[in-house]
C-alpha cells in the first residue's frame, strides 16, 4: 500500500476464490480483494491485498485523504525545529479494538519490533533514518531497540533521526508506523490471523479471514479519528479472475471493483454509465530480473536490460491493450507524483528504438553470447497476461530471441519466489504508492538494504543521493537530487519501467458514492450504499 501500497503496496489483484454469493448485509460494502501474502502484521505487509485490509484495521499518527493529503490521526502534535529531532504527542483516550489503551509505548514497541533484524520484517527499511537502525537491523543485532526512540510518558515519545528528513513527517501515516497492542508480541503470527487494531474497522469476528474466500470487517466503535466509516462494514471478496469479478459488479453482486478487466476496457463506460470511474493514480508496472539469473549481472546485465527496454513498444501496448488507460513509463516512480520529470538524462532508453536495441544486445553478446529463453513471470490471477505477452512479442520481434510469458497461478506464488530470490527469470511487478512522494517509491524498492528491493540492485552512490534528497532543505532541492538518483538508475537500468496507470474502476447500482483515492484504491471509509 502498498503499499501497497501500500501499500501499494506491490500492485496486483491476487484473486483466488470464486464468485460472490451476494449474501452481505444491506449496508456491508462488498469489494474486490485477494488473498494476502502474509499474516496481517503492518511491518510485514508489503503488497496491496494485505495492505488494503491493514490500512482499515489500524490508525497511525497521520492518515492520507483521497487526494493524498496527510492529516493528523492519532497525533495531537508533531514538533520539530530541525526535521531531525521530533517530539510526538498522541491524543488521549484511544483504545485498541480489544479495549486496551493505545500509548506512546504502543508505537515505540511496534517500531522496534519492525526494525529488529531477527524479526525479518519486509518493511523494516522504513526505520533506516532512525538513530541506531544499523545495530538493531543487523543479521546478528548488537542492540534490541532503536537509540533514536524514547518513551517520555503514556502520551509522548521522541524520535531522533540520523540526519534531517523532508519525508519523515509525511510518512507517519504509512502502515509500518502503526502501533501494536501488547497482545501482538505474545504470538505475532497468530495475531496476524486475527489482528487487533485501532483503526476505523475491526474483524467482524474471530476467524473473519476465510482464506482464499473473503475477509469481513465491521466499524470499530473505539475509533476516534477522521476516517469514521460511512458504511456498515467491508467484505473483501476473492475471485479467480477480474472477468468474474466484473460480471458480479454488473449483476449487483459486487459493490466496487478497482480494476476493470482488459476485456471490458472498451465497453465499461457504456456498461456502467456514471458508475464508471477513471483517475490518474500513483501506480506502475515494471519488469525486474535479479542478478543471479545468467546473463544479467555486471556490464552484460546493464546492456541487456537497456536493449530489452528499447525493444518494448510501450505506446502500442497502452493503446491496443489498455485503450489509453495506461501511460508509457518515463521514470521509476509515477507520472502523477509531485516533482515527476519525464525527460531525465538517459530516459531515451525507455523509448521504442528497435535499431538501437539490436545494437546494444549485440554489445552484450560480445561479452557473453546469449543462450536460452527470455521468460517473464506473471501471476495469472491478476489480469496481466495480455500485456506481458505483448511485451514478450515486442522483444521477440525486435531482438529475434525466444521471449515468452511465464504464468504463475497466484500472486502469492510469484511473490514468494521473488522474495526468496529463487525465481530465476524476469518477472512482472509493480508499486502502488503508500504515501504520495517519489522518495517513497525509490526508498522502498531500490535502497540497497530495503527488504522490498525486488531486483537486488545495489548502488552506494544512489543510496547517498536518496539520503541527500531526504535531507534537502526544500522540496524543489529534493526533486533535483531525486532526478540525479534516477539518472543513475537509468545508467544501470535498475529494472525496466513499462507502464504508469490511469485507473479504471466501477461501482454497482447499489452504491451511491465510491471514489478512488490518489493511489488507485477506493476511499473505503467513504463508500456509501
Amino acid at each position: 500500500m502498498a503499499l501497497t501500497a501500500a501499500a501499494l503496496l506491490a500492485t496486483s489483484l491476487g484473486l483466488a476464490g470464486c464468485s460472490s454469493d451476494s449474501s452481505a448485509d444491506e449496508g456491508i460494502v462488498t469489494t474486490g480483494g485477494g488473498e494476502p501474502q502474509n499474516p496481517l502484521v503492518p511491518t510485514n505487509t508489503n503488497e496491496n491485498m494485505g495492505g488494503r485490509v491493514v490500512d482499515r484495521l489500524f490508525a497511525g499518527l497521520k492518515y492520507y485523504d483521497a487526494n493524498g493529503v496527510a492529516h493528523n490521526e492519532m497525533a495531537e502534535s508533531i514538533e520539530s525545529s530541525d526535521r531531525k529531532n521530533y517530539k510526538i504527542t498522541i491524543k488521549p483516550d484511544w483504545k485498541f479494538s480489544d479495549g486496551t489503551p493505545v500509548k506512546a509505548k504502543s508505537f515505540v514497541d511496534a517500531w522496534n519490533y519492525g526494525a529488529l533484524g531477527t524479526n525479518a520484517q519486509l518493511q523494516s527499511y522504513v526505520f533506516t533514518p532512525i538513530l541506531g537502525f544499523e545495530e538493531v537491523s543487523a543479521e546478528t543485532p548488537t542492540a534490541q531497540t532503536l537509540r533514536g526512540l524514547k518513551v517520555v510518558d503514556d502520551r509522548t515519545f521522541t524520535v531522533e533521526l540520523k540526519s534531517p528528513s523532508i519525508d519523515f513527517e509525511t510518512e507517519l501515516g504509512y502502515a509500518p508506523f502503526y502501533p501494536l497492542p501488547e497482545a501482538a508480541f505474545k504470538d505475532i503470527k497468530a495475531f496476524g490471523e486475527n489482528p487487533i487494531g485501532n483503526g476505523p474497522y475491526k474483524f467482524a469476528s474471530n476467524g473473519a479471514w476465510q482464506h482464499n474466500v473473503q475477509i469481513d470487517l465491521v466499524p470499530n466503535p473505539e475509533y476516534k479519528g477522521g476516517r469514521a466509516p460511512k458504511n456498515k462494514g467491508l467484505r473483501f471478496v476473492m475471485y479467480q479472475s477480474f472477468d468474474t469479478a466484473y460480471a458480479d459488479l454488473l449483476a449487483g453482486n459486487l459493490d466496487t471493483l478497482d480494476t476493470i478487466p482488459d476485456s471490458a476496457l472498451r465497453s465499461y463506460k457504456q456498461d456502467l454509465g456514471d458508475r464508471a470511474i477513471t483517475k490518474p493514480t500513483a501506480q506502475n508496472q515494471h519488469i525486474g530480473i535479479q542478478a543471479n539469473v545468467p546473463h544479467f549481472s555486471g556490464e552484460e546485465g546493464i546492456l541487456r536490460r537497456k536493449a530489452l527496454s528499447m525493444a518494448i513498444n510501450r505506446e502500442q501496448i497502452c493503446e491496443n491493450i489498455f485503450h489509453g488507460s495506461r501511460l508509457p513509463a518515463r521514470d521509476f516512480t509515477s507520472a502523477s507524483l509531485p516533482g515527476f520529470n519525464p525527460n531525465l538524462p538517459g530516459s531515451e532508453a525507455l523509448n521504442f528504438n528497435p535499431e538501437e536495441a539490436k545494437k546494444v544486445w549485440a554489445q552484450a553478446n560480445a561479452i557473453s553470447p546469449w543462450s536460452g529463453r527470455y521468460e517473464i513471470a506473471y501471476n495469472s490471477d491478476g489480469g496481466h497476461q495480455a500485456w506481458i505477452e505483448a511485451v514478450a512479442n515486442s522483444i521477440k520481434n525486435t531482438l529475434g530471441i525466444d521471449a515468452v510469458g511465464a504464468p504463475y497461478p497466484t500472486f502469492k506464488n510469484i511473490r514468494d519466489e521473488v522474495n526468496a530470490k529463487t525465481i530465476g527469470k524476469a518477472f512482472r511487478y509493480g508499486w502502488q504508492g503508500d504515501y504520495p512522494t517519489m522518495l517513497q517509491f525509490l526508498t522502498s524498492q531500490y535502497y540497497s538494504y530495503s527488504e522490498t528491493n525486488n531486483v537486488d540492485w545495489k548502488n552506494p552512490e544512489f543510496d547517498k543521493l536518496l539520503d541527500a534528497a531526504l535531507a534537502a532543505p526544500t522540496q524543489e532541492e529534493s526533486y533535483k537530487i531525486v532526478a540525479q538518483a534516477q539518472t543513475l538508475m537509468l545508467r544501470d537500468m535498475a529494472d525496466i519501467p513499462v507502464l504508469d496507470y490511469i485507473a479504471n474502476a466501477g461501482r454497482s447500482d447499489k452504491v451511491k458514492k465510491a471514489e478512488l483515492a490518489w493511489n488507485g484504491l477506493f476511499d473505503f471509509e467513504n463508500i456509501e450504499k
